[in-house]
């Protein structure tokens, strides 16, 4: 009782205190969240690991190009019946342009090349983004104004190349933090006041997780300007994760500060005794995906590495928000807040013996058994799309609509080798031996035929480099395919200093990086997953059973995302990541809400055995557990506003694996199996010691309350 006092009290003076400290915080942090864009990574090249070929290639020609890898900015001018005098004068006149007053960063152009049938002339153009992508944005920027002016009637310009393509993917990254915003913002809102149906209560749980995820931008900024990869997917996944994971910790303390208000008359007894049910439950599902998003430190992929602590980061700042000035508030506000339904001391609220979620308990306790079979059964079928995932998703087939790099590409095609806009990049170390590497690489299968297939050689201290143009589409299998053989062919004329970079290697080379991942990670996340169940359940059999339910849902999730992307949507793929992106929060998401509800029903198992509690723990967190799952996959789902393909699937099939777990597996699933192994699912806990249907009311040293079982209904525990 003592205890409990002193509580109350410290609820009473803590709450104005939390309240300061994070007004604070939010004042400090803003003034740096608005920088977290400048310091983001969107290039292929900063993903991979230092130990990929197509670095150790990188590094060459960074050296000889002036410590700058050049980012060639590709003009396509192209007439179908043949460029004309005055087509050939607007080549001419832009290069004039751009070279007279260059923009910053833009290096003199390369005389134009004309393709074979003369419908087609290139221009190309290097620009030096030096790491950072507002100066490649507004150089590139500048080349596209100077070539989209008086443009002769029919002739078509695009700007290509990787310059415009990391153009319009800068472009794309530097407005998506905004829009995902808004957005994300606005469902929350709308979820919240369906939630609640109080024009009030909505602003307590938003201005919590808004700080949140301000104080989360302000040190993701921080993480970068440490060494830390960030790009754009990670920046939107950060602000996704922490409204979404922050508004579903929210709901379950306010679900337990309501119950507990129609139980206590003083709100400061009612949040004390909230926090203490809810607040180590909340801790446990916060501590799963922490330790979930700590396992990608495993990666190579250095942009899958470095989601690892943005969004553990994230989550931490969310779970303390939670935890702290979400209490404060919900103690400064009162009752009052919740209006017009107020929970009045005294009153009923969620009953453990009726209602419609005691309905659906009843239904599944029927006929458990059929009901498991079938569930598992339709997520299984769920699954097999699964096997039709195709990791070739790459840049140039990342964006949602047209975009102007991808239609310079498509004209390229037309008149020269595909591989035109996009050259390998070939070292060779020994200088005696580079010779032998053009010949053998001309030679070679998939190799351009032409004066401008191979480029000269630029040689210096570190070696040398020429330029090699593929036939196929460089970001297509053929290509890869293609890089695999002539890094082969390389070698053997060059040694071990031969060496092919350049975009079309670099994403080959995180394909086969980000494939290393996914198989040594996800087991890894497995085993974090059981040991937080196992300790929280304080048993072996629940949490095994958890957990083939997440990776059955997780699978059927996959499975239904690659069925749909492939033949509603038309995509060109998935990205090499997307496996275990999507496994990683749906894992470790997914399995907070079986969390939420096994906990329960062991606090409820204690009293009056582990069918009824499973029975009484779904009744009483169904409404709560909906809700949370709406609002995470709504906030995921928001991931589908933004007009790249990779983000669009990951919400898509983040958002999906979410309803999943939330409307079948907590829902019908996971009551169907507890309730078919009844006692022995807290094997080997004391728990697994009593008979069926027998209540463990002394079950204490547990970490349950002791004394006699309660028999239905609840009333007086109501």
């Amino acid at each position: 009782m003592a205890r409990g006092m002193l509580s109350i009290r410290g609820l009473r003076r803590g709450k104005w205190i939390a309240a300061v400290v994070w007004l604070v915080i939010a004042g400090a942090a803003g003034s740096v969240s608005g920088k977290f864009e400048s310091v983001q990574k969107n290039e292929p090249s900063d993903y991979l690991p230092g130990k990929a070929e197509s670095s150790k290639a990188d590094a060459v020609v960074k050296r000889l190009e002036g410590g700058h890898l050049l980012a060639d900015t590709i003009v396509v001018y192209r007439r179908g019946g043949g460029l004309t005098a005055t087509d050939r004068a607007k080549v001419a006149r832009d290069r004039a342009t751009i070279d007279a007053h260059p923009p910053t960063a833009v290096l003199p152009s390369r005389a134009p090349i004309a393709s074979p049938d003369r419908t087609t002339a290139l221009l190309d153009i290097p620009v030096q983004p030096r790491g950072k992508g507002d100066l490649l944005k507004s150089a590139v920027g500048r080349i596209r104004d100077v070539v989209h002016g008086g443009i002769p009637g029919g002739l078509q310009v695009k700007v290509t190349g990787p310059g415009g393509s990391s153009y319009d993917a800068v472009k794309v990254f530097s407005n998506i933090n905004g829009t995902l915003l808004y957005v994300t913002v606005a469902l929350v809102f709308v979820l919240l006041i369906l939630i609640y149906r109080s024009p009030i209560f909505w602003a307590i749980p938003l201005v919590s997780v808004g700080l949140a995820e301000n104080a989360s931008r302000a040190l993701g900024y921080a993480l970068a300007k440490a060494g830390i990869t960030i790009n754009g997917q990670t920046a939107g996944i950060l602000l996704v994760l922490v409204f979404g994971a922050g508004t579903d910790y929210a709901l379950l303390l306010v679900a337990r500060y309501r119950e507990e208000l129609r139980r206590h008359e003083d709100r400061h007894e009612a949040l004390g005794v909230a926090l203490r049910r809810a607040g180590p439950v909340i801790l446990a599902s916060g501590s799963t995906v922490i330790l979930g998003m700590l396992c990608l430190l495993m990666a190579d992929v250095n942009g899958s590495r470095g989601l690892a602590p943005v969004a553990a980061m994230g989550i931490a700042l969310a779970l303390v928000s939670s935890l702290t000035l979400l209490p404060a508030l919900l103690a400064i506000c009162g009752r009052r807040a919740f209006w017009p339904f107020i929970p009045r001391f005294g009153t009923e609220g969620a009953s453990e013996t009726r209602g419609m979620w005691r309905g659906i308990a009843e239904r599944v306790d029927a006929r458990h058994r059929p009901i498991a079979l079938g569930a598992v059964v339709l997520l299984a079928v769920l699954c097999v799309g699964a096997v039709d995932l195709n990791s070739n998703l790459t840049q140039a087939h990342g964006f949602r609509g047209a975009v102007e790099s991808r239609q310079g590409q498509d004209l390229i095609a037309k008149a020269f080798p595909a591989g035109a806009s996009t050259p390998l990049d070939i070292v060779v170390r020994d200088p005696a031996r580079v010779k032998a590497v053009r010949a053998a690489l001309a030679r070679a299968p998939g190799v351009a035929r032409g004066p401008h297939a191979l480029g000269p050689v630029v040689a210096g201290p570190p070696g040398s480099i020429f330029r090699l143009t593929l036939n196929a589409d460089p970001y297509s299998q053929a290509a890869f395919d293609d890089v695999v053989r002539l890094r082969k062919v390389a070698r053997a004329a060059g040694g071990s200093g031969a060496l092919i970079g350049g975009a079309t290697a670099e994403t080959r080379d995180f394909k086969v990086f980000a494939a290393r991942d996914n198989r040594l990670i996800m087991p890894a996340i497995i085993v974090v997953v059981f040991l937080v169940l196992a300790l929280l359940l304080q048993a072996i059999t629940a949490p095994l059973l958890l957990i083939a339910t997440v990776l059955l849902s997780y699978g059927a999730a996959l499975g239904t995302g690659v069925f749909l992307f492939d033949n509603v949507f038309g995509f060109q793929g998935e990205d090499a990541a997307f496996p275990l992106f999507t496994y990683v929060f749906l894992v470790a998401l997914g399995v907070d809400y079986n969390i939420f509800l096994m906990a329960r029903a062991r606090e409820e198992a204690l009293r009056v055995g582990t069918r009824q509690g499973m029975l009484r723990a779904l009744a009483v967190t169904g409404a709560v557990i909906t809700s949370a799952g709406i609002v995470l996959a709504g906030t995921f789902s928001a991931l589908a506003s933004l007009p790249l393909v990779g983000l669009t699937e990951l919400g898509f099939v983040i958002a999906f694996g979410v309803l999943l777990d939330t409307f079948l597996v907590r829902t019908i699933l996971v009551p169907a199996l507890v309730l078919e192994f009844d006692w022995r699912v807290w094997w080997p806990s004391r728990l697994a010691r009593r008979r069926p249907g027998e209540p463990a009311g002394e079950a204490g040293p547990d970490g349950g309350p002791g004394g006699a079982a309660e028999p239905e209904p609840a009333a007086a525990r109501r």
